[in-house]
């Protein structure tokens, strides 16, 4: 079946807390430390309290939404509250069946597989899954050609943990096979604010609330982010300032990070910009706009448009992306009429632009 090694890593529920790496140091490791989607956490905390008392494994768990919402967080917490051990791996490093057939081999009863981006995964990897997922068996194909032999290998009783940015991504059977679905939304500013004081406690930072309300604010919604803003403040705290994060110190060290109050950095401004002035607000197509910044499509539409939609900046149409007028507002700039009306010109009977470039 061949080496696993490289393909997973397994941890304890109490290595996580004493990692020392600061990312793991950050994270949660009970659904109470958990701040936000009180939602998930609640649908969660019955999942997994039904399977203790009833001395069984939890239903299949998928965590969909965008990254740095707290996926990876949260399947260490499942592993953490059911008393097992956690192993992590990604859908891209499970290229060949036999891959996963080595690493489902060596689950110990109860155990919980974390498999990230689970929508990347090979197709004959992701076929063998599903037995897996269902009947806690694999077969393995021994031989080639006519004289190939299917050995089933009994699996113990696992609980499998999916993180997807990409739910519409994965196959229907896949998808089907989980007794349990969360999707993770974006966090609000006073959210962000529990979890930036509560990491400044971690890395022993002097962050008071008003700095905190200010970090908030430009993270994106984002706990990832919140959390990386927080460092790069104590850095210049630090350095420039006596270690005391105030309000003007966070702005001063988050002008210095080009992080506006918005929470745009300079690709996205750049984005706006290019989207604006070289274009007089779009349609334009997706590609053309990433030649215009320098930088590769796939930045653009899955670094920086997400968020740019979601602040009413950009619109997608049929024919291209569009500047809204907040984008023309953000740079400064009057917006034109059509623009500052709220209509955007899509012409369905015409080809789409940027369709072809």
């Amino acid at each position: 079946m061949g080496d696993s090694a490289g393909l997973e890593s397994s941890v304890t529920a109490n290595f996580v807390a004493a990692d020392s790496d600061i990312e793991a140091s950050l994270r949660p490791t009970s659904l109470t430390d958990f701040i936000g989607q009180p939602r998930v956490r609640e649908q969660l905390q019955l999942v997994l309290t039904g399977a203790k008392l009833r001395g069984g494994t939890p239903d299949h768990i998928l965590m969909s939404g965008p990254p740095g919402l707290g996926k990876t967080s949260m399947a260490m917490i499942i592993a953490s509250e059911l008393g097992t051990s956690l192993r992590l791996t990604s859908g891209p490093a499970l290229e060949r069946a036999g891959d996963l057939a080595a690493m489902l081999s060596n689950l110990v009863e109860g155990d919980v597989l974390f498999i990230d981006e689970i929508h990347r995964i090979a197709r004959p990897a992701e076929e063998m899954l599903y037995l897996a997922m269902e009947d806690f068996r694999v077969d393995v194909v021994v031989g080639k050609g006519p004289g190939a032999t299917s050995i089933p290998l009994e699996v113990a009783p696992f609980t499998l943990v999916g993180a997807t940015t990409r739910s519409g991504a994965l196959t229907g059977p896949l998808r089907d096979r989980f007794g349990f679905t969360a999707h993770m939304d974006f966090y609000d500013p006073p959210e962000l604010q529990r979890i930036l004081l509560r990491s400044a406690g971690i890395l022993g930072v002097d962050l008071g609330e008003e700095a905190s309300a200010e970090i908030a604010g430009r993270s994106r919604g984002t706990p990832r982010i919140a959390n990386r803003l927080l460092r790069r403040v104590r850095d210049y705290a630090d350095v420039r300032a006596d270690g005391v994060i105030t309000r003007d110190v966070a702005r001063a060290a988050l002008a210095v990070y080009d992080v506006d109050q918005l929470g745009l950095d300079r690709l996205d401004r750049s984005v706006l910009s290019a989207l604006v002035r070289s274009f007089g607000g779009g349609p334009v197509g997706v590609s053309t706009l990433a030649v215009a910044v320098g930088e590769e499509p796939g930045t653009v539409e899955e670094v920086c448009e997400p968020f740019l939609v979601r602040a009413g900046m950009i619109a997608r149409t049929p024919r291209g992306r569009v500047a809204t007028a907040a984008a023309w507002e953000q740079l400064g700039l009057t917006p034109p009429p059509e623009a500052a009306a709220g209509g955007i010109d899509v012409r369905v009977n015409e080809p789409p632009q940027g369709l072809f470039d």
